[in-house]
Parts: C-alpha cells; sequence; structure tokens
C-alpha cells in the first residue's frame, strides 16, 4: 500500500514540483520517482510521418509511415519527455534519407537526448520502428508490362547499452496457392472422362487455388546490409507465385501455369520458406506466419515456422 500512496500525486506536488523548465514553467517529468519500478518501453505509437526512404537502387521515394518511438524508463525516472521523440524524428528526417545508417543515428540520439541532464548515463535501450507500404516495380510474366506492388512493411531498430544496434524487418507478401489434392482429382476426373469411366460433368475440373499471405520477419545486424528488395528476393525464391500487380492475357495463362508447376498446402510453403531462409547467412533470425485464405473452406489454413536454434 506505500507504493500506491506514493503514486497518488499530491496537489501541491503537482502544483509546485520543485522544478522549473527553461521558460520558467513547472517540470513534473523531471520530478525525482518514488516508486522503484522500471518501465521496459515508454514512448509514442501512430505519430505519422512522410519520410524520403533509401530504395536497394540508390533511388530516394518519399512514403507515408507511422512511427513508434520508445525508451527504457530505469525505476528512478518519473517519465520521458514525449515532446522529443517526435522533434528528435522530424529534424533528422528532414535532413536524411531512411535506411541503416539513419536508425543507428536515430537511436544513438534517443538514448542521448531523452536524459534529463546531460552528465547522466545515456538510456539503457531505444527503439524506432516505422510501419510503412513500400511500392516495388514488378515485371509482368511475360508481357513486358510492368505495375508497382506494394509491401506492406515494419523496420525496427533497436539499441541496447551495449551499443550494438539490431534490426527487425516485417513484411506481409501476397502469393497465390493451388491446392496439390484439388488439383490431383481434378487431373484424376479429367483423365475419367476422356475414358469413358464417368458422366458427370464437361470433362473440364478446376483446382481450388486461394490468395495467400506470408508474414515473415527477419532480424540482422545494422552493420549487415540488408534491403527490403533483398527481403523480397527470397520471398520470391520460395513462393514464386507472387500476386501480379499488371497482367495481360498471355501473363494470365503463364500464371496459371506457374501455379501448375507449385501447387503447395501451408505446411509446403512454410517449407519452402525454411529452406530458402535457412541459406541466408546475413540473417541472425527469422520468423514467419503463413495463410492460406481459403477458397473451398470457409475457414483458413495457417502455419507459424521459425529458424531453428543450433
Amino acid at each position: 500500500m506505500k507504493n500506491i500512496e506514493a503514486l497518488r500525486n499530491k496537489k501541491e506536488d503537482i502544483m509546485n514540483p520543485g522544478i522549473k523548465d527553461a521558460s520558467g514553467l513547472n517540470d513534473f517529468q523531471k520530478k525525482p520517482n518514488e516508486v522503484h519500478i522500471t518501465i521496459p518501453k515508454v514512448g509514442i505509437e501512430r505519430f505519422r510521418i512522410p519520410l524520403n526512404f533509401e530504395h536497394a537502387d540508390g533511388s530516394v521515394m518519399s512514403h507515408d509511415a507511422e512511427a513508434s518511438m520508445f525508451i527504457f524508463l530505469e525505476s528512478h525516472k518519473t517519465g520521458a519527455n514525449m515532446s522529443r521523440f517526435c522533434n528528435i524524428l522530424q529534424a533528422q528526417s528532414a535532413e536524411k534519407v531512411i535506411n541503416l545508417q539513419f536508425f543507428k543515428d536515430i537511436l544513438r540520439k534517443y538514448r542521448t537526448d531523452l536524459r534529463d541532464y546531460e552528465d547522466e548515463p545515456l538510456m539503457p535501450k531505444a527503439h524506432l520502428k516505422l510501419d510503412f507500404k513500400y511500392p516495388v516495380k514488378q515485371q509482368s510474366l511475360k508481357s513486358g508490362n510492368w505495375g508497382w506492388q506494394y509491401y506492406e512493411c515494419e523496420w525496427e531498430g533497436i539499441e541496447d547499452k551495449t551499443d550494438q544496434v539490431l534490426m527487425q524487418l516485417t513484411i506481409r507478401y501476397e502469393y497465390s496457392s493451388t491446392c496439390p489434392c484439388s488439383l490431383s482429382m481434378s487431373k484424376q476426373y479429367e483423365k475419367e472422362f476422356r475414358e469413358g469411366k464417368t458422366t458427370e460433368g464437361s470433362g473440364i475440373a478446376s483446382a481450388h487455388s486461394q490468395r495467400s499471405i506470408a508474414t515473415i520477419k527477419v532480424t540482422h545486424d545494422a552493420n549487415t546490409e540488408f534491403h527490403i528488395e533483398d527481403l523480397i528476393g527470397l520471398c520470391r525464391q520460395a513462393l514464386p507465385t507472387e500476386t501480379q500487380s499488371l497482367v495481360k492475357r498471355v501473363d494470365e495463362q503463364a500464371f496459371a501455369i506457374l501455379n501448375g508447376d507449385n501447387p503447395m498446402f501451408v505446411e509446403h510453403a512454410t517449407r519452402r520458406i525454411s529452406t530458402i531462409f535457412n541459406e541466408c547467412d546475413k540473417l541472425l533470425d527469422w520468423e514467419a506466419k503463413v495463410e492460406h485464405i481459403e477458397s473451398l473452406h470457409s475457414h483458413n489454413a495457417v502455419a507459424y515456422i521459425r529458424k531453428e536454434k543450433n
């Protein structure tokens, strides 16, 4: 009960915390904390901001983003200066493009500038996560056309008191999955119809396929170059039946052929991901959720998989 009493900020403390800011206003946030409980992550989510992202080919494009920014708050601290998160992000992003170096710079700024006093040690830990949609030019399969394929992304950097910066990148990758069982039964029926063993239907059967989603999160060191396009490339190796942004008839036929060459259950898809991602030496860790949004069933088939630890 003693701690609960301490948490009840008294009127006199609110009116006169004993600390003023540079303008002379009461600075309650800097008041010493009497309840010694650490808060692992405190900060801001959904701070909307346009940012200039550096793409793998060196081009720079502006994308709308939502930023989440946090620090580790030690037990003797009352709170974090929330507006300072926003000021730092806006100032840094006005001068720099978003890349690995940007994350390293801004995380160190959070650990430095979120301190109450300059003579204090650096904040023990800082996080910056950006949520955005990332466009990449996607070539059509045969027609020579192209379109913009958009990927929902989360890009997070974390720096702790070891000064190491770890990066975590998550994308939502959409692809088509043809059911192997349905494909097999369709071909079996067509063969039996041709042979006169059945007269049911028209002699043509269609295997069911569905739009499918792989949500994949990878972890790497910030000193290791790894682009969003690199992650997309790994996904395309594992799951080549990516949905298309622009198709003509010749592309649609090619897509049907590609699906016929790559029938897969959700179990096949997860193992294909594992095979490709385990071969990437740049990744310290990875995990995936694979979801087949069934066209036959009213429920979805889902599998989770991650890198096996040695």
